[in-house]
């Protein structure tokens, strides 16, 4: 949730501000957009005004896509600027409501672990596993930090190795393995004078950071645009002119599922679909002082929502629901077809 940009090459305060511009125009996206602003705030130094943001978010009228992330974050600065007693409460509350998004467990664990408090930290990580990872064939790419983060605290502690932490070692992609990454020798390293130890660690670093960077130059996703069917009908009722690109909604999805398939035949990495609304469009049309009516915009429009942060990988996981809202398995739906 934190903007990896050093700071002396961002305006971070006015970077906030743009950010919250941006929120009142789309406010599909608010919640997003918002919580990319207090992370801003954070970078500045202005903890309190970030703060703000969050009890924002918090009181806001319309439902939060993870409010226990919102309140993870909100712990974690309050914490940063003194109010421990109220940043342990939301994180007792945090762990008492059990999310089942790991991003929120990550958060609260590693605020505990920064102030020192290793045990609660491995307590907490171990609690999420549990929660998210028991009887799950394969962890999703978003749990791999628990067990991460799990494992590097578990080496504060001189713990023994058990069967989550064998588990991140397998998923640990890294020249350098996890017990030395997170062996608490190397922060004595980084304060020695001796230069072969030094070098050691430069070396070690370089090899996080080489995986750092290549994380970071990934794509957005390429995203194809699906409209819900009420949506496609507000869409073509306001402007029939695009009729031409949507004879149907059946039409519509089975175009979605041949393309995509294509794309990943063609080895084309990183797919995704984002999900269009009439109003979220007509707001896109009107920033790019153009007409909603312009085929020409709706790749575009797909685009911009890929760049927000809108996309739902593509093709779902094993056993999971379609991604065209039927609510059937995607196997039994769109993944039962076939390309001639």
């Amino acid at each position: 949730m934190r903007p990896d940009t050093p700071a002396e090459n961002v305006d971070h305060t006015a970077e906030a501000a743009r950010l919250e511009r941006t929120a009142g125009i789309y406010p599909e996206d608010a919640e997003a957009l918002l919580l990319r602003a207090a992370a801003h705030l954070e970078l500045s130094g202005d903890r309190p005004a970030a703060t703000a943001l969050y009890d924002r978010l918090l009181a806001s009228s319309a439902p939060l896509e993870n409010p226990h992330l919102v309140r993870a974050l909100k712990a974690s600065n309050l914490w940063e600027y003194g109010h421990e007693a109220e940043a342990r409460a939301i994180i007792d509350g945090v762990r008492a409501s059990a999310p089942r998004d790991p991003a929120p467990w990550v958060i609260v664990a590693e605020s505990l672990e920064a102030h020192d408090e290793l045990e609660q930290a491995q307590e907490t990580f171990t609690e999420a596993a549990r929660l998210l990872l028991t009887d799950v064939e394969e962890p999703p790419y978003a749990t791999h930090p628990l067990l991460f983060g799990r494992h590097r605290v578990r080496r504060m502690l001189g713990l023994p190795h058990d069967e989550w932490d064998a588990l991140a070692d397998t998923l640990h992609s890294m020249p350098v393995s996890l017990d030395e990454l997170h062996d608490p020798k190397r922060v004595w390293s980084l304060g020695s004078d001796n230069p072969a130890e030094l070098e050691a660690e430069i070396s070690r670093l370089r090899a996080e950071l080489g995986a750092y960077r290549e994380a970071l130059s990934r794509p957005f996703p390429v995203a194809m645009l699906r409209w819900p069917a009420d949506e496609l009908t507000e869409l073509l009722t306001a402007y029939p002119s695009l009729s031409a690109e949507y004879p149907s909604h059946d039409a519509h999805l089975a175009t979605i599922e041949t393309s995509l398939r294509e794309l990943s035949a063609s080895g084309t990495p990183n797919l995704g679909i984002v999900t269009g609304t009439v109003p979220s469009y007509e707001a896109f049309a009107a920033s790019e002082l153009s007409s909603p009516d312009d085929p020409t915009l709706l790749p575009q429009y797909a685009t911009t929502l890929a760049a927000r942060g809108r996309a739902t990988a593509w093709p779902p996981q094993r056993g999971a629901a379609c991604w065209c809202g039927s609510g059937r398995g995607y196997g039994e739906c769109h993944g039962a077809e076939t390309t001639g």
